[in-house]
């Protein structure tokens, strides 16, 4: 009687101690579950936010001389893009020269629209007489080349061989004024784009000034 009553304590004391195991050792992996969930869904969002950073800071690092670069070189092009509109429309010009104007035309028509971005990003006007409170010239601070309203009418008018020899003439000029404010951004500017542009503005356009020289030697 007394070995029958034993073995039923121990046995319901058995089943007690397993039940209780198995609540603790349950309880104990839903935890670590939710703390994995936890932990999954907080990664993505701080990844987010440090790579968000980095572009922002990308695309506001400039200073003054390349919001100048950009303000001044974009009237510039613009005006080179001008009198090589108006060769293109002449008759009676060479083929060298027709194709030195379109050559000059494709490269800078597309870069005055980058300029223009560029401007855009840094909420900076485009008219660099607009906010001059906050920003100096700096270099030469002068849009060199440029020819005046006068100029421009004479060339227009011109024909044949007179009008080569001024657009030329004009244009070597003009170049070697965007090669001057090419050299101020390289030597003064903080963007990375705006240098590369400007290096490859004093590349292009000294090779193009030795080019034109030889077409008016050859006129």
């Amino acid at each position: 009687m007394k070995r029958s009553l034993s073995l039923a304590s121990l046995s319901l004391a058995t089943l007690i101690t397993l039940s209780a195991c198995g609540s603790s050792s349950g309880g104990g992996m839903e935890g670590m579950d939710g703390m994995g969930e936890s932990s999954a869904a907080a990664a993505p969002g701080a990844t987010t936010g440090s790579t968000s950073g980095a572009s922002d800071e990308a695309v506001a690092e400039h200073n003054d001389a390349d919001v100048m670069f950009a303000q001044m070189m974009i009237p510039h092009h613009e005006q080179a893009v001008e009198m090589s509109d108006m060769m293109l429309s002449k008759d009676g010009i060479t083929p060298e020269i027709t194709d030195l104007a379109t050559k000059i035309k494709d490269a800078q028509g597309p870069e005055i629209e980058t300029m223009t971005g560029w401007l855009e990003a840094w909420g900076e006007p485009m008219d660099p007489e607009d906010g001059m409170e906050g920003h100096s010239m700096g270099g030469s601070g002068s849009m060199d080349g440029m020819m005046s309203e006068d100029q421009l009418s004479e060339l227009e008018a011109a024909e044949g061989t007179d009008a080569s020899r001024l657009f030329l003439d004009a244009m070597t000029a003009h170049h070697e004024g965007a090669v001057g404010m090419a050299q101020d951004e390289i030597d003064d500017g903080e963007n990375p784009e705006a240098i590369e542009l400007a290096e490859t503005i004093v590349e292009t356009q000294n090779a193009e000034i030795t080019e034109m020289k030889e077409l008016l030697a050859g006129l």
